[in-house]
């Protein structure tokens, strides 16, 4: 009970004293090229040095501080947008968030993405949304609702994790996404196990039958990422070609991949 009091207390300064940080995986497309990045928080502890969000989103859930965190990593990806838009290596980029479900079922969600978005004069289809199959579950109707909100916007949609929770296509044809994202549970073992073979060739296969794009994550070897290639997959994410760097790191990668291409 110390530990968790301690905890929350260090949370909440945290985000006074703004000590959480971005960090970015690059998406890449079946040539090779950069299509973008995921946001993915971390915490840059004084005494404690980098903490990942393994360690600390659990409880921020619980105690209601993901909702201004979530704010504050909506706030940088946009600021992090309006940056790129100004280069044009990273104009095009489209960059991925993750959202809680507490902070996307707050009342005035959609009315304070929609001011950030237009105070930093973003394009929206830039900017992705990752949510989870539990998120949208919770109260589906509710959640069509903001999402067909938020499409209005511009803003695109990937569900994160997909076949790990309560996949359904009677939902599944409802929801406004753009992309289903593989989880690496599947990715992982894809070389030798021919069940994990078989559920990617049908997530793939869904995916392309309602139109939408499909990312892997979890990418560590060129043998994984030509079977998921010759399946279908076009989008991929993962060791293979860069773990989640600080931004400087990200931009001097975004240059070689541009080298390599040229």
């Amino acid at each position: 009970i110390n530990a968790r009091v301690a905890m929350e207390t260090e949370l909440q300064k945290a985000l006074v004293n703004c000590e959480f940080r971005m960090y970015y995986q690059v998406q890449i497309d079946s040539q090779g090229r950069p299509k973008g990045a995921e946001a993915l928080l971390r915490w840059q502890h004084p005494r404690f040095g980098l903490i990942t969000p393994t360690q600390f989103i659990a409880l921020a859930e619980e105690t209601g501080l993901i909702v201004p965190l979530g704010n504050w990593i909506l706030e940088s990806a946009c600021a992090q947008l309006e940056q790129w838009e100004r280069d044009d290596l990273t104009r095009n980029l489209v960059l991925s968030v993750n959202v809680s479900a507490k902070q996307f079922s707050q009342p005035d969600f959609v009315d304070h993405l929609s001011e950030i978005i237009n105070r930093h004069r973003i394009e929206p289809g830039l900017l992705e949304l990752e949510l989870t199959e539990s998120l949208l579950l919770d109260n589906i109707d509710e959640a069509i609702q903001t999402m067909d909100r938020l499409r209005e916007l511009g803003i695109r949609f990937s569900l994160d994790d997909f076949g790990t929770g309560y996949s359904s296509l009677q939902y599944l044809k409802r929801l406004p996404l753009n992309e289903l994202k593989i989880d690496r549970s599947f990715v992982r073992d894809i070389a030798w196990n021919s069940s994990d073979r078989a559920i990617v060739s049908t997530i793939i296969a869904m995916a392309q039958s309602f139109g939408l794009e499909v990312i892997a994550e979890g990418v560590e070897t060129e043998e994984q990422r030509q079977l998921l290639l010759d399946k279908g997959c076009t989008l991929f994410q993962g060791y293979l070609f860069s773990k989640p760097v600080p931004i400087e790191q990200f931009e001097l990668k975004l240059e070689g991949f541009a080298t390599s291409l040229s």
